[in-house]
């Protein structure tokens, strides 16, 4: 019997949290139908006086209006899912695309205590001033703005108060409700919500550790060291925690700020070109990119018309093997050699379950054919990559997390890049890249590279050989040698000759019974009842049991 679990208090509270904010928005059927009623007083749900008034909404805006009141860890999984258009209908995908900007800021937050008892220091020691009214709000942490004794303009970002206990409890919450889907509905098993909300914990775990974001900054700046196109905010290590992170104050437009632009004498079109470059380095280049280039996390510098990306919370990390592999995925892609993708996925997956390789081998060759047919100038990546994602989940190909972030990003970059010049056309800024991967792929150094190290492992198999032989014959020797040889289907096909034999063996007891018992009411064997021999009356009744027997089981088992 299994043991009755006590949810936590703080489980309680947030499970409390999230029914009292399904009803308040209209959702008391979801809670009928989960059968999660029996356990709460009707007068709990349905003393909400604005449910009425939240009906008038649609189901999507209330849907969004949830995770915005259910707080970080909901609003931070929305954001993620708003570029999921494989998995979500457009009209919804277009509300969570406003949770991107969207966070409250926090009420009766003492911005100067939370400062000095993360840091152990004296404000006045270190800062000249701080601004207790927020720069900005995000679903994890908020930002203010300082200035040091030095005179240097600086932010604070400053993660919200008890966040990892809300998360964690929301996470608890998520995992269980993701298994009872995964167990109870066919429907939800293809989406494969567990998976999901795994990869969701990764990230977000990830952006809460704040000494991760420096190292990423940090990174990030030494790759573009000498990039004159961009630049990188200072990290203040000593004025900085896990909770805490003081940076260089960054005084930018952002990219989506088309008029303010143009106004400080900056041409978008020039921006976009830039912005799009430098993403695509980071990617094919450098193998770390930005997992979140949303407009709001990257800005112009009017002074030097820099790019500058912000917020390192969440960054990708492409392997040096899987960098390679992303470059002939490439160039694999463009000159329609379906066989060779189909091949390099199964390469870089997580996992494959393909139910049909024919079917997957024509989604892939609709879809490049469909990239070819279009010009060039209309070519849009993110409705690639929307096609692409929507083949992989159709194929049950599941690729590395990492991979899904670099989809993602390229989505919103491309994104970004028409909104500052409705003629961008991001393919013009891979043509380099993919004649680079060329140039690469047949440079001597490459090739000297890849036999080298192919002559490293003949070698080493060499080395080991003689050792492997030696221990072989040795089993033979000792008798130890064991050949495992597996027949599948020999267990269907020795019970199948089973049976046979069993039913051959009835049909000639049959037969010997009616012939015997024909032979002795020939003879009229005694004794007699009614003139019919009593042995020969039971032998035909025996026959004719059996033979009914047999029959039966014959059509049970549809075999004629």
């Amino acid at each position: 019997m299994a043991a009755f679990k006590i949810p936590k208090q703080k489980e309680i509270k947030r499970y409390a949290t999230l029914f009292n904010v399904l009803a308040k928005y209209g959702f008391e059927d979801v809670l009928v139908n989960s059968g999660i009623t029996k356990a709460i007083p009707k007068s709990y749900l349905n003393g909400h006086p604005d449910t009425e008034k939240n009906l008038s909404f649609s189901t999507y805006e209330r849907i969004r209006m949830v995770l915005e009141e259910l707080g970080p860890s909901y609003v931070k999984l929305g954001q993620i899912f708003s570029n999921r258009e494989d998995m979500l209908p457009p009209e919804l995908i277009k509300e969570l695309e406003k949770l991107q900007d969207h966070a409250p800021n926090l009420k009766n937050f003492d911005v100067q205590k939370t400062i000095e008892d993360e840091l152990e220091i004296t404000l006045s020691d270190y800062f000249l001033s701080v601004n207790p009214e927020p720069l900005a709000a995000a679903s994890l942490a908020q930002v203010h703005r300082a200035k040091l004794l030095s005179g240097e303009d600086v932010v604070l970002k400053i993660q919200r108060p008890n966040i990892e206990e809300v998360i964690e409890s929301d996470l608890l919450i998520m995992k269980q409700v993701a298994r009872a889907l995964e167990k109870y509905s066919t429907q939800a098993q293809a989406l494969q919500p567990v998976r999901i909300i795994a990869s969701f914990e990764q990230s977000i775990r990830e952006e809460l550790q704040f000494l991760r974001e420096m190292d990423n900054t940090e990174k990030f700046a030494r790759n573009f060291e000498g990039n004159e196109m961009i630049h990188v905010p200072v990290i203040y290590r000593p004025l900085s925690t896990n909770r805490i992170i003081c940076m260089e104050f960054i005084d930018g437009i952002k990219v989506s700020e088309i008029n303010t632009l143009k106004a400080a004498n900056i041409d978008p079109i020039a921006v976009a070109k830039v912005g799009v470059d430098l993403y695509i380095e980071q990617i094919l280049e450098h193998g770390f990119f930005h997992a979140d280039p949303h407009p709001g996390n990257i800005f112009v510098l009017p002074t030097t018309g820099q790019i500058c990306f912000l917020d390192f919370g969440m960054m990708g990390t492409v392997m040096p093997s899987d960098k390679e592999a992303l470059g002939d995925l490439l160039l694999y892609f463009l000159r329609k050699d379906v066989k060779k993708i189909i091949i390099l996925l199964e390469k870089i997956a997580v996992k494959t379950d393909i139910p049909d390789y024919k079917k997957l081998e024509q989604d892939l060759y609709e879809l490049v054919s469909g990239v070819s047919d279009i010009s060039l100038q209309n070519v849009k990546i993110g409705t690639i990559l929307t096609q692409f994602k929507t083949v992989l989940y159709e194929n049950r190909i599941i690729l590395p997390h990492y991979l899904y972030m670099l989809i993602r990003g390229l989505i919103i970059i491309e994104g970004v890049g028409r909104k500052l010049d409705p003629s961008f056309n991001i393919t013009d800024n891979l043509e380099p890249y993919t004649s680079k991967i060329i140039r690469r792929r047949f440079s001597l150094k490459r090739l000297f590279k890849k036999n080298l190290s192919r002559f490293q492992d003949i070698n080493d198999l060499i080395d080991t050989l003689p050792d492997d032989i030696n221990a072989i014959l040795k089993k033979i020797k000792d008798g130890k040698l064991v050949v495992i040889h597996e027949h599948k289907g020999l267990t269907e096909f020795q019970t199948a000759i089973s049976k046979s034999v069993n039913r051959l063996v009835f049909a000639v007891i049959i037969a010997a019974l009616s012939i015997g018992s024909s032979i002795l009411v020939m003879a009229k064997m005694p004794p007699l009842i009614n003139g019919i021999p009593l042995l020969g009356a039971i032998g035909f009744v025996l026959s004719a049991v059996l033979g009914f027997y047999i029959v039966i089981s014959i059509f049970r088992n549809d075999q004629f």
